[in-house]
């Protein structure tokens, strides 16, 4: 009887150290991030939002692509144009791989923003790019959602006004799971390792 317990105690600890080293192992094999790990994050999960084309559009319609998100708008001085570049040139970084990255702008100026602005806005970085306007009673619990600022800062005239905004962007992986935040000037080498990170994750 003796023995036959101490067997099952070998059994059982035997078990044990295998179970740890199966979870050292996945820990070890966790992916690591240039931006911020927001995987599990409980905002940001979705939209549905017209993009430039007038198709209604969510994350899920994406499945197997990476996709990044920007908010920003088309007469933005230098941040939007200068993320959307940045976004076009991790896309020709990754060579064929590139076919299965998703670049998504979302404007809050929708006021100003007409689909036709954004569809040739887009144009102005990659033709694969979507561009997404919320309307303006959608903006406010979009932001929300999230976790994004923005503010319209008064110019000379009712038209010429700017608009002050968060400026980062969020990256989900191919099964549509929010999964980093790149915080603006990263630059484009941290997107594509992180996007390319996310591309071959579990290989």
């Amino acid at each position: 009887m003796l023995k036959r317990n101490a067997l099952k105690l070998i059994a059982i600890s035997a078990m044990s150290i295998s179970a740890a080293a199966v979870l050292s192992a996945c820990s070890q094999n966790k992916t690591e991030f240039r931006g911020v790990d927001i995987t599990g994050a409980d905002y940001a999960r979705d939209f549905s939002l017209t993009d430039h084309n007038g198709q209604v559009r969510s994350i899920q319609d994406f499945p197997g692509k990476v996709v990044v998100v920007f908010f920003g708008f088309t007469q933005c001085p230098d941040v939007c144009p200068t993320s959307m570049q940045e976004l076009a040139q991790v896309k020709q970084a990754l060579g064929a791989d590139g076919e299965r990255l998703q670049g998504i702008f979302i404007t809050v100026d929708p006021e100003r923003d007409t689909l036709d602005m954004l569809k040739a806005y887009m144009g102005n970085f990659d033709s694969s790019f979507l561009a997404l306007r919320p309307t303006p009673e959608q903006l406010p619990a979009l932001a929300k959602n999230y976790k994004i600022y923005y503010k319209k800062v008064d110019g000379t005239t009712a038209t010429s006004y700017t608009m002050d905004h968060s400026a980062g962007s969020y990256i989900y992986d191919p099964q549509g799971r929010l999964r980093v935040y790149n915080r603006y000037g990263s630059g484009a080498e941290a997107l594509t390792q992180d996007v390319r990170a996310l591309l071959h994750e579990g290989r």
